[in-house]
């Protein structure tokens, strides 16, 4: 079943600045390498059963990992930008592992993570220290998407990015047909909180804003990010909205492994 939002071809840049070929080559590598780890990682839970949460391990140890995982390249962790101001992010800036997202607001499958795999990973593994989320604007279908992403940065301003993030995915809504309209996000941002409505119009519109946005949609392309949601977990990526055994299959693995890596061992 098809869990991700497919980039639409015409919508992909040619380059992305500051980043050379040489450097998003080899990211491009790494990912698609670490992509076949991601299917072995839901092959595993898919025959284990899935299941609710409840019903998976408490814990996983580091050979709990599939073996044939390559220790995560140095560059794919350097995304993790662990800053404490950040607003777009949620959990502990030094927990063990540093999940990154890349999603849009109108796609379905990031939705459905957001309303139901989200809320199990803030409650397991993000409030008990484990786990931060660090998002990044990913808008891949149009003018609409691109809205929602300087509307959601300019929450964010206000220290309401999570707030909107949650009003906006709240419920399905229809693509490209007015549901991220200027008027609509206004809403969104008033019902999330965010206390200064002139502020977050002016910061939406904003040149920094698009500076925000697009900092976040080339770093995705250099990793060659063509669906959504996209994420790294400790720089190993799950792709689309998985089950959330996936996903805590992929924390609990990573957290094992940087344990061993502290204590002196190594990440397999």
């Amino acid at each position: 079943m098809n869990t991700a939002s497919r980039l639409p071809k015409k919508s992909r840049p040619g380059s992305a600045p500051g980043s050379g070929p040489a450097p998003r080559r080899r990211l491009r590598v790494v990912l698609a390498a670490l992509v076949l780890v991601a299917a072995v990682v839901v092959a595993v839970v898919a025959l284990g059963g899935g299941g609710k949460s409840a019903d998976r391990p408490a814990a996983a140890s580091a050979s709990d990992a599939p073996s044939a995982a390559p220790p995560a390249d140095p560059a794919l962790l350097a995304l993790a930008r662990r800053d404490a101001d950040d607003p777009y992010a949620v959990g502990k800036p030094d927990a063990p592992v540093v999940m990154i997202e890349y999603s849009d607001f109108q796609c379905p499958y990031c939705g459905r993570f957001a309303r139901e795999t989200k809320p199990e990973l803030l409650r397991d593994y993000v409030d008990k220290g484990v786990l931060r989320i660090e998002w990044r604007h990913f808008p891949i279908f149009g003018e609409e998407s691109e809205q929602a992403a300087r509307a959601s940065w300019a929450a964010g301003r206000q220290g309401r990015f999570w707030q909107f993030h949650d009003t906006a995915y709240g419920q399905p809504r229809e693509r490209n047909k007015g549901d991220f309209a200027e008027k609509e996000l206004l809403a969104m941002a008033e019902e999330a909180g965010v206390g200064d409505l002139d502020r977050f119009r002016t910061d939406m519109a904003s040149a920094a804003a698009d500076e925000a946005v697009n900092r976040d949609v080339e770093e995705g392309y250099a990793l060659g990010v063509s669906s959504t949601p996209a994420f790294l977990v400790n720089g190993r990526p799950i792709l689309g909205a998985q089950p959330t055994d996936v996903f805590a299959v992929a924390v609990e693995a990573a957290q094992a492994a940087e344990g061993a890596r502290a204590q002196g061992g190594t990440d397999e």
